[in-house]
This record gives structure tokens, sequence and C-alpha cells, in this order.
């Protein structure tokens, strides 16, 4: 057994990319799917994966390299951040602005302080090792806590203000993080003045060189208009690489300038964008699992053990968790109307992921003293948040008293692009629109919506209420239907009998009521509800428009009422 073992691991281990990064992923994409309803963080699982397959676990795939671990993870971050501007709405701004940009800002500068005074005066450890350590674990990660955050049930300007945080605060980390590098592996030193200048160089003139690139990008896509789809994505690629190296050729941050070009663009209209949008998540959630199985591979558990390595970490994360963020969260939020449990709970949000461990290997791909140090006490300090903090925010909600009703995913989207049009010279795009709540409230009819002359409503979609009844009467409705198209005609007699089950379970009040969800075709006397989503297709001009008609309510009627919980669920045709 143990022969065939080592026959596999070799054999594997010399077909890394063909072989072995396959299982790896697969493996992944496993267990993500059998955690997703415990709200597992996906960061967790690929760091635990990488860590099995890796150095210290079964050597299917060994890589020590930091200085090209560096490079990697710089790649990678390029597109993770990209994208985390994209999805960044001015909407959620607005709503979260000032503690949301306050928290990724100065909340990143005293979460630092307040970790490095923890760890240099209280612990007495070495200056440099607390400066590095301070500014490495000073961001949450996004994805992390969007997989979190995503199953839980909270007031829109909490989670957006959580949200908003955790996608814009990176930048500032990675950007104290190049500054402490460079200034620590200076041979002659920096003075305070000369890292000052730095840092404040690399965040205005990244966040420049951002805005003006993400503009050009959609004057370049609105000026094209390709036909295949393919090259819309590669123009995406282009603004995002071009972005980063044009920015890190002047020296300024490139990672913050992908952020603040992908939220131009996320903001901004042009042709295409929901494929772009859908395109840009995928190769965002891409390359971020690459990475942390990347980190994982790299992780050597056993020599956490070694100098008490686990122990520091494990003090890295009670201070870091317990005492900075906290302090950090309640100072930088104060007179923002922000409630104590609110602050609390926000405090408790601040999941650290894949950024920190990037950052992690700066430290050690630029010979300085203690990077491998610092790299394996950062690792296991992540790897606490993410299995404290990220499986305990569920019950924190609860024991908060935080949860509200909350807007389901629905399982449809729509994204298509019309050549001849493109080729006619106009600009269209697909989009949706979330109407707002309550649930179920009766809005305008479509007809009684005055949209403008070339917009076209495709689709609703609607969450219902169903009782299991009815769900499994359909389903056998189906099956009987099915075998009656084939011929069986004994099964009429059975159909028209489930038929009528069917249609008085519709009106029986049955506790054990779940979810369907129903596709509306827009007609003219189709009544609009509170929480549908709406797909149009328009212009791109009339995009804000057509929104602002929508969610506007002086447009609907005066009166409301509650529809049946099962109106609208589409018949079983016999």
């Amino acid at each position: 057994m143990e022969f065939l073992f080592n026959l596999l691991k070799n054999v594997v281990s010399n077909n890394t990319v063909y072989l072995a990064l396959p299982i790896i992923l697969l493996s992944v994409v496993s267990f993500a799917v059998h955690s997703d309803k415990r709200s597992v963080p996906i960061v967790l699982i690929a760091l635990f994966i990488g860590i099995i397959f890796g150095c210290d676990g079964f050597q299917f795939w060994i890589f020590d390299d930091f200085k090209l671990a560096k490079e990697l993870t710089n790649l990678a971050l390029v597109f993770i951040l990209f994208h985390s501007g994209f999805c960044t709405k001015k909407e959620n701004i607005k709503v979260a602005a000032l503690p949301a940009i306050g928290l990724a800002t100065w909340g990143i500068i005293l979460t630092a302080v307040f970790t490095f005074a923890c760890l240099y005066f209280i612990l007495g450890w070495d200056k440099n090792i607390c400066i590095l350590l301070s500014v490495i674990v000073s961001s949450t990660d996004a994805p992390a806590v969007f997989s979190v955050l995503r199953k839980q049930a909270l007031s829109h300007k909490l989670k957006s203000t959580i949200e908003v945080e955790s996608a814009a605060n990176d930048p500032m980390a990675i950007l104290l993080t190049v500054v402490a590098v460079q200034a620590l592996s200076h041979s002659s030193g920096f003075s305070v003045g000369v890292v000052a200048g730095l840092f404040f160089w690399k965040f205005i003139a990244g966040a420049v060189f951002g805005l003006v690139v993400a503009k050009g990008a959609a004057w370049i896509i609105n000026k094209l208009t390709p036909q295949e789809n393919a090259y819309y994505y590669i123009l995406l690629i282009c603004a995002a690489l071009f972005t980063y190296g044009i920015t890190e050729t002047f020296h300024a941050s490139g990672i913050l300038a992908a952020f603040v070009a992908g939220t131009v663009l996320g903001n901004t209209q042009f042709v295409h964008k929901q494929g772009v949008y859908n395109f840009s998540y995928a190769i965002s959630t891409i390359m971020n699992v690459l990475l942390l199985v990347l980190l994982g591979v790299m992780a050597k558990p056993s020599s956490w053990f070694i100098d008490n390595l686990y122990l520091k970490g494990l003090l890295l994360f009670v201070f870091l968790s317990f005492i900075a963020r906290p302090l950090a969260v309640f100072l930088g939020t104060i007179h923002m109307n922000i409630k104590f449990k609110e602050k609390l709970f926000i405090a408790w949000a601040g999941l650290r992921g894949a950024v920190p461990i990037s950052l992690a290997t700066y430290p050690a791909a630029a010979g300085i003293a203690g990077g491998m140090e610092i790299f394996n006490m950062v690792f296991f300090a992540v790897l606490l948040s993410l299995a404290i903090q990220g499986l305990s925010l569920g019950r924190l909600t609860t024991v908060l008293k935080l949860s509200t009703a909350s807007r389901p995913e629905p399982p449809y989207s729509l994204d298509f692009i019309t050549k001849d049009d493109m080729e006619s010279g106009q600009r269209l795009t697909v989009f949706t629109v979330d109407l707002p709540g309550p649930e179920g409230r009766k809005g305008p009819l479509i007809r009684e919506l005055r949209l403008p002359e070339n917009a076209l409503l495709l689709m609703i979609t609607r969450r219902q209420k169903a009782s299991l009844l009815y769900r499994k009467t359909q389903k056998i409705l189906s099956i009987l239907n099915t075998r009656n198209l084939r011929g069986y005609d004994e099964t009429k007699e059975l159909a028209a009998k489930a038929r009528e089950v069917l249609n008085k379970s519709q009106s029986l009040s049955d506790k054990t009521e779940s979810d369907i969800w129903v596709v509306l075709p827009p007609k003219g006397d189709t009544a609009l509800c509170g929480w549908d989503q709406v797909t149009i297709l328009s212009k791109a001009e009339d995009k804000d428009e057509i929104r602002d008609i929508l969610l506007n309510p002086a447009s609907a009627p005066t009166s409301y009422s509650a529809p049946n919980p099962t109106r609208g669920i589409p018949s079983i045709p016999s």
C-alpha cells in the first residue's frame, strides 16, 4: 500500500499542473459545495486543502519559492481587487459611505497602530517584526466576508458597511505593507519624511491612474463594440493588467489603481456590462482559489511548533481580534449614528484571509530577517480568524438580534448581446433591477410604467411559497405526464387525480412551506411586487432613468395588498 501511494505521489508531483492541481481544485469545490449551507468560508477550505496536499501533507505539490509566490500573488490580487471594485455599487457606497470608507482608510491605520502597540509594548517583540505584522494583518478579506455574510439576514446599511469596507480596505493594507517592506529593506533606511512622501505618492497617483484608465477602457469598449462576446473579456483583462502595469511603472500603487479602475468601470455604463461582470466574477474566483491553494501548499504546520510560533500566532490573533480591531471600529466610527451592537458586530466581522497571507510573503521575498517567522505567524492567525470568527458570525447575529428579512438570490439570470443593433450604432445593455420590499407588496402594472420607447422588459423573477404537498404532487404529476407522452395510457386516470390534488393543495394551509421560484412573462396586466427582480434590455444611456422609474414609489398605485402565497404559480400542462 505504501509503495502504491509513493508511486502515485511521484507521478502526480512530476505532473503538477496536469494532475496535482486538478485533484486539489476538485477537492476544494467538493468540500465547498457540501459546506455551503454551514457558511464555511471558501478561504478556510482552500487553505486546508492546500496544506493537506502540500509540503507537510501528501506532498503532491511542493512549492517554497517566496519570490515567485510574491509575483503570482500580485497577479492574482490585480484581478481579485479589480472585481472587488467592480461589484462595489454606488448605491451601497451612498448608504454606508462614511463608516465604510472611513474603516477602509483610517480604520486600517488605527488597526495597525493598535496591533503594533500590543505586540511591541506588551509582548516586547522586535520592532521591525511588529511593524510588518501590524500592517500585514490590518485588512479584512472580501471573499471571506462575502461568503459568510451572504447567508446572514442583516439590515441593508450594516451589510453594505461591512461589504464595502472589506472590498475597499485591501489596497490600503497592501500600500502600507509595500511602504514598510521598502523602508525596512533599504540599506541606508528611510526617514519619516521620505516614507510619508512615498505613501502619499503611491496613494494619490494610484487612484488617479485607476480613474483615468477606467474612463479610457469604457470609451474603448463603447467605441469598438465587437460582435464576439469573448472580445469584451479580453478588453477587461487588458484594462486590469494595463492599470496595474502603467501605475507600477511610475512607482505608484498598482493594486490601489486596479481597485479604483474596477470601481469606476462597475459604476459606468458600457456595452455588454452584465457579461463582463460575470466574467470578472469568474476570473476573480479562480484567481482567489488558486492563490489560497498556493499559499496553503507553501505552509509548513510542522514549523509552527518550533520556537512556539503557534503561540505567537495565537497571541497575534487575540490582540488583533479582541483589542486592535474593536478599538479601531469604535474610535473610527464616532458620531456616525451606528448602534453599539452594530459596532460590536462590525468588529467581529473583520475576518482575515488571502490578502494578509499573501502580504506575509513580501518580507521573505525581500530577504528581511524573520520573513519565514512572519509568514507562519500570519498564516496561523488567519486560520484562527476564519475558524473562530467566520463560524460564529451567524450565531452572533441571533444573539445581538440583528437579523432582518433578507432578499434571496434568484437562481435565474439572463445574459446576451444583440449584434445587429451594435452594427447599427446602438449601445444596448441587459441589466436587472431589484424592487424594494416589503416582499409581495403590490406595485404598478407593467402597462402603467412610462418607460423609454426602446426599453424592453425581458422577465420577472419572483419567489413564492408552496406547501410540501403541492411540491410533491407537482413532481409526481411531472413523472406521470412524461409516461403519458410515451404512450402509457394507464397513467391518464392517475394524472387526472394528481392534478385534482395539485389544484386543491394551492389553497391548503400547510406549515411545511418552502420556496419556489417562478419566471413571469412581462405582460401588460402583470403587476410588479416587492422583491421582484426585473430584467430589462435598453439603451445603455437609459439605464439610470429606467431604474429610477421602477424604484420610484410615486409611480405605484396607492392601494397595496399582500398577494396570495400561491398566486401566479404556473400550472402543470395536462
